[in-house]
């Protein structure tokens, strides 16, 4: 999408200004809304979608506050939210009968989460739906228990955390610890002298690069067997299987069903009806593989 220049927000030292500078931009209403973003759908009117990121920027730093807590500046993540908001008007449909700020919030969540994952080196590890869930809302939880301090959690705080998050209990323990412990440079030296550091004792876990050429081909393999398969979905089957099973944090039935404007178990028959079809296109097209690749 072309975009029109917003407002910049350069320095948390400008967090203050931005905000108010935001809020001269008019809220719209239901049929304003409803008209930019047809313009914009049917005739690429870029003011249109301008006009329609700019009424949406207070809900962009409402949410991107929600955030603070994760030690990255607060002008960073909004720029990431509103990136989302931005591809949140490029793929809104207003005839789905829905506002644009219910469509919206879950780009720009996902826009700032993916930010905060990547920015924090100790957590790259934090690739699972799991773990992902468990560093959001870990601290929330620490918060209710009033756990504020950074030594470990009490057993019966990390049973709690793991029941209410459904993850194991070591989990917790190692998340807990990962986000109190500060970064440490793999460059420090290890003795007094400068001699030595201490990226010079890590150990290569690495697989070897026959491994890895092998798992990458059996990847590619499998991606193209599921890329195949998806051709065979309709748009809406192909919509409805990505948002629910393929996502690391699925999307809602509720959520879907207000999108498509049906019912929440229409919403999970289509998905049922998907999945099915998708597996047996990708068993049929294994088995096809095999029979083709079998010595005569």
């Amino acid at each position: 999408m072309a975009t029109t220049s917003l407002p910049a927000i350069g320095s948390e030292g400008n967090l203050t200004r931005y905000l108010q500078e935001i809020r001269k931009f008019p809220m719209l209403t239901v049929d304003e809304e409803f008209t930019l973003a047809r313009e914009w759908r049917d005739k690429e009117d870029v003011e249109a979608a301008h006009k329609m990121v700019t009424s949406h920027l207070r809900l962009v730093a409402k949410i991107a506050m929600g955030y603070r807590g994760y030690g990255l500046p607060v002008s960073e993540l909004i720029s990431e939210g509103n990136i989302g908001m931005m591809q949140a008007v490029k793929r809104f449909d207003p005839d789905k009968g829905f506002r644009l700020a219910t469509y919206a919030m879950w780009w720009i969540r996902a826009a700032i989460q993916e930010y905060i994952l990547h920015s924090w080196s100790l957590v790259k590890i934090g690739t699972t739906a799991a773990q992902k869930k468990l560093f959001f809302n870990l601290r929330r939880l620490k918060g209710q228990m009033q756990a504020i301090d950074d030594g470990d959690l009490s057993p019966e705080q990390v049973q709690k955390i793991a029941t209410d998050l459904n993850v194991p209990e070591q989990d917790v323990v190692s998340m807990n610890r990962r986000l109190a412990a500060p970064d440490h440079s793999l460059n420090a030296p290890m003795r007094v002298d400068g001699e030595g550091e201490w990226q010079d004792w890590l150990v290569d876990d690495s697989e070897s690069q026959e491994t890895v050429l092998a798992d990458q081909e059996e990847s590619s393999k499998r991606s193209h067997l599921l890329a195949n398969a998806m051709k065979g979905l309709n748009e809406r089957e192909r919509h409805i299987l990505n948002e629910r099973r393929l996502r690391d944090e699925p999307t809602t039935l509720e959520e879907l069903s207000q999108h498509y404007n049906i019912s929440r178990e229409r919403v999970r028959q289509i998905e049922v009806r998907a999945f099915e079809k998708l597996q047996k296109a990708v068993r049929d097209a294994a088995i096809g593989s095999k029979l083709l690749n079998a010595p005569s």
